[in-house]
């Protein structure tokens, strides 16, 4: 007999219909896809396992010929950090560390010479998001109690913070009165861009640093990010979340598009905020009007099971966007232990993502490769991907949210040292200043820019990565 899920005594028509679709997804379980059983903590950690397995086969870091720390092509640099923090909350969730040494290692293998992520073999493809991606999951590391680095290596603590230190050096007041550009060098294709991710990573990452040290200058700068992304428009005034704008027109032509992992990224910047101002009304609104909006990534149709609007739909997403509904389900699962009242309205979005993101997971040999389209049933839609498969075990394992332990801090039993000058002493000074840059640079980045807008009129792709 499947019983109807209930998180309040409310029983109005939308909460009593996605519960009815949840119920439906499990039954559906019983003959397909990924084995879920949504009450079970051995059955979530089961299919959040065979998740992670089938995603780590894309992975050839830690074998001959593989560098530690890299997905192969078509993946982006960024995604591999961002797999890493998965990873780690995987084994925050599960227990299981058949996969620690592999992150550790490959955590270490990219901080570059001087700590920080500022990796020299990834200077064509390094933005300020991808940095910091790999930023945010040594700051989970930290505040997870992840297993520590040797004592001779930096430590998780210290990594957060020098990524915080090199991308504060990059506020850019010269255009659009401040925010972090897209891109960090000058030749490298939208230099000219300044995107909501970016902003959002270096808003959540010093809101978090603010939490774990105590430290009042973190939180001062998560406020002047938050408050740009207002001033500027790239957050509306009912809490949508756009794609960026252009420092060549004073950042007035804001790409609408909308997508997870900005809404996410805020999110747990902002439940952050909210407990670091011990619950603050202000913050706490922000947190719930986020929260409220993010309807918008979860199906009308197939009540609160959610979808990347702004591509998945269409069939357009491309290598990256697969993995964006990874980073809303880890941050509203987060956000849950920094604002606990928003339980019971994010677990709900959560056990009915969770149970059809199981049912999408019955593709390829095995018959559980994981798919995008999470509506589509036990129907796998044909893709593939790292993105597909991080997707899946971050929805599933976020199912145990309420079983694992808040972040620690430093006055709440965080084992991990930190350094607060990391990342600003060194010789190397990306913001790159505008006197310091040759003519041909210039030219080039220019000319690059110029051709992808002219050949890209309507398109935005190559403003996500």
């Amino acid at each position: 007999m499947c019983i109807p899920v209930r998180t309040n005594h409310d029983r109005s028509w939308p909460r009593l219909l996605a519960s009815i679709t949840t119920c439906f997804f499990i039954t559906l379980q019983l003959c397909s896809g990924l084995q879920l059983d949504l009450d079970n903590p051995d059955s979530i950690k089961a299919a959040a396992g065979q998740a992670a397995h089938d995603m780590m086969t894309f992975y050839n870091g830690n074998q001959t010929g593989g560098i530690p720390g890299n997905l192969p092509a078509p993946y982006y640099w960024w995604e591999c950090g961002a797999m890493f923090g998965g990873l780690i909350d995987y084994y925050q969730y599960t227990g299981d560390d058949q996969y620690n040494d592999l992150v550790t290692e490959g955590l270490l293998f990219q901080t570059g010479p001087n700590n920080d992520y500022m990796t020299p073999n990834q200077t064509k493809t390094e933005g300020n998001d991808d940095q910091g991606f790999w930023g945010l999951a040594v700051m989970s590391a930290a505040e997870q109690k992840f297993p520590n680095p040797p004592s001779d290596k930096p430590q998780w603590l210290a990594l957060a913070q020098a990524v915080f230190n090199t991308q504060a050096l990059r506020w850019d007041t010269q255009f659009c009165n401040g925010g972090l550009r897209w891109q960090i060098f000058t030749f490298n294709t939208g230099y000219d861009y300044k995107n909501t991710i970016s902003n959002g990573v270096f808003f959540n990452l010093a809101a978090r640093l603010a939490m774990y040290t105590g430290n009042k200058t973190y939180a001062d700068w998560a406020e002047k990010a938050w408050d740009w992304t207002a001033a500027v428009g790239h957050m509306s005034q009912d809490y949508h979340f756009f794609d960026g704008s252009h420092t060549t027109l004073n950042c007035t032509d804001v790409n609408k598009q909308q997508w997870t992992y900005n809404a996410g990224v805020y999110l747990l910047g902002a439940a952050n905020m909210y407990n670091f101002t011990n619950g603050s009304d202000m913050w706490r609104d922000r947190v719930s009007n986020i929260l409220n909006q993010t309807s918008v990534f979860f199906s009308p149709t197939v009540p609160n099971v959610m979808v990347e609007i702004a591509c998945e739909p269409m069939g357009t997403c491309n290598n990256d966007q697969p993995s964006f509904k990874a980073y809303l389900s880890r941050w509203m699962a987060a956000t849950t232990k920094m604002a606990p009242w928003t339980y019971e309205i994010v677990i709900e979005k959560i056990r009915a993502s969770a149970a059809a993101a199981a049912l999408q997971c019955s593709g390829g040999a095995s018959g559980t490769i994981c798919g995008l389209k999470w509506t589509d049933g036990a129907k796998w839609d044909g893709s593939t991907g790292v993105g597909q498969q991080m997707s899946a075990m971050e929805v599933i394992q976020s199912l145990l949210i309420s079983r694992v332990a808040p972040p620690v801090t430093n006055s709440t039993g965080g084992i991990s040292k930190g350094d607060p000058a990391a990342g600003s002493g060194g010789t190397f000074d990306p913001r790159l200043p505008q006197d310091a840059i040759r003519q041909r640079d210039r030219v080039g980045a220019g000319f690059l820019t110029t051709l992808v807008i002219v050949s890209g009129l309507g398109s935005v792709w190559w403003m996500i990565e």
